[in-house]
């Protein structure tokens, strides 16, 4: 198919795609002449791909050339989270303190000795952040959150492919990057309704 045709059947402007194909993000279609390129299934499933990495709540260009790069070249088995939480965080300050946080994993049982740091950075920055704005987490709210974050990276580590290294790092990566925005999204709307069992219906409107 022509680039128009693609665009149209990716619902993605023109303009759009040819950006995605200078930031490398979409692969080249094969030429049929100086100006000209036939496109296939493979690139509108990158094109569908590449625009639920950058919808709302999604991540950066730099960030989605991350993710992309990791399905395109795959890591080895053990260095998969690793790299695809590097989509998402910001880069260790090697100034940054993240004594407190091993404390807590201590705390919770976690051995986090081997963790990426920059993982344990995040962390650090999120408390810091509370501190900074001098907001209090409510009594056991941290506990919970611990919780419920262990019960999800469970459940996630166990749905890892083992028959095909293809599609774990598939999963690994695009379910590291993807379910963010829906954790956030069922936290809200849980929100919702406990605010709506304690205080009413009427605490559920803006």
């Amino acid at each position: 198919m022509r680039i128009s045709q693609l665009s149209a059947d990716a619902g993605i402007p023109v303009a759009t795609v040819k950006y995605y194909l200078r930031e490398g993000l979409l692969h080249d279609g094969h030429r049929t002449s100086a100006t000209q390129a036939i496109y296939d299934e493979t690139h509108l499933a990158r094109l569908r791909l590449i625009r639920a990495l950058l919808g709302p709540g999604g991540v950066s260009i730099a960030q989605a050339r991350t993710v992309l790069g990791a399905l395109d070249d795959p890591p080895p088995a053990i260095d998969l989270l690793g790299r695809a939480h590097s989509a998402l965080m910001t880069p260790l300050d090697p100034a940054l303190d993240v004594s407190e946080v091993h404390s807590l994993a201590e705390e919770w049982g976690w051995p986090v000795d081997s963790c990426d740091p920059a993982v344990l950075g995040d962390v650090a920055r999120a408390l810091q952040g509370l501190r900074d704005a001098g907001f209090e987490l409510a009594p056991g709210a941290l506990d919970a959150y611990v919780r419920a974050a262990r019960d999800m990276a469970q459940a996630e580590i166990d749905g890892i492919p083992t028959d095909s290294p293809d599609a774990a790092v598939r999963y690994v990566v695009l379910g590291t990057v993807l379910v963010e925005p829906l954790v956030l999204a069922l936290r809200r709307l849980a929100e919702q309704v406990a605010a709506g069992e304690r205080f009413g219906d009427g605490a559920l409107r803006g």
